[in-house]
């Protein structure tokens, strides 16, 4: 039983990985850039804002970037305060003008110390803002493997983005953390277009410090109700733990890279209404 569905897991996983799925799906938006910093920006912003249908998605994406002048990076990093004036009106359902111009200070000052948005994850490479270092390394230095990895970077992220000086409280709902029991869908979408790196034209594999192996699946509302169909899923609420749950059943069909299952479960599910 077990083979037969990784075998038809496996088939699901080919027919979604391919240049094809791109244009429907928000992955596109970053897709539009080669500069590594706007592929980050953007693929950030575009897993953030993945919520509703895809094309108001992607068509809300595409608003962003015409409003950053098409170069989002270049625009973070030298906007002059008048600059922003064009942002005031942004909004997608609950995200409005006042977490646009918080992302854009975090990014700044995130971008004036890095070259990479992956430090941002990992907690021994990015200070929190005004905290002390031996209190910062007793709290989140992390030793050992499985899936503490991305709940520790995961954590740390969400701190370390909200530690600039009068962050907005509002925003905070944008970004997930496990500590808040939430499984994190967007951040996972995001690492998962970051980290993996097969080949295959859709997620980019730009990044070197967060493996694969360590990855959560993205658990959204399609991935959820096809895996549980599939008796992938136990556990009868969707939290933090039924996305570990799902991801450690997957990584019984490939540890290496388990949530390349995230094409075959979201496939069936917004593709063939499985």
């Amino acid at each position: 039983m077990i083979e037969n569905l990784k075998v038809f897991l496996d088939s699901k996983v080919a027919q979604f990985n391919r240049p094809e799925f791109i244009k429907n799906d928000p992955v596109s938006i970053p897709h539009l850039f080669t500069k590594r910093q706007d592929i980050e920006i953007m693929g950030f912003w575009a897993a953030i804002l993945a919520w509703g249908q895809r094309v108001t998605i992607i068509n809300k994406c595409k608003e962003l970037i015409t409003l950053m002048d098409g170069a989002p990076y270049d625009f973070i990093i030298n906007h002059e305060e008048p600059d922003l004036k064009k942002l005031l009106h942004f909004k997608h359902r609950t995200f409005n003008d006042i977490d646009t111009l918080y992302f854009i200070s975090f990014f700044r000052y995130h971008y004036s110390q890095y070259e990479s948005l992956e430090d941002a994850f990992i907690p021994l490479n990015s200070p929190i803002v005004g905290s002390e270092e031996s209190n910062r390394k007793q709290i989140l230095h992390y030793t050992g493997g499985g899936n503490l990895v991305i709940e520790t970077y995961l954590n740390h992220f969400r701190n370390y983005f909200f530690s600039l000086p009068d962050f907005p409280h509002r925003t905070k709902k944008h970004v997930s953390s496990p500590s808040q029991k939430s499984t994190c869908k967007r951040l996972n979408m995001f690492l998962r277009w970051m980290v993996r790196n097969d080949n295959c034209g859709v997620d980019f594999g730009i990044w070197n410090e967060i493996k694969p192996a360590d990855l959560i699946m993205p658990c959204d509302l399609h991935v959820d109700r096809v895996a549980r169909k599939l008796k992938l899923i136990t556990r009868k609420q969707t939290d933090w733990q039924t996305a570990i749950e799902l991801t450690e059943r997957l990584r019984e069909f490939d540890p290496v890279d388990p949530v390349k299952y995230d094409f075959a479960l979201f496939g069936l599910g917004i593709e063939e209404h499985f």
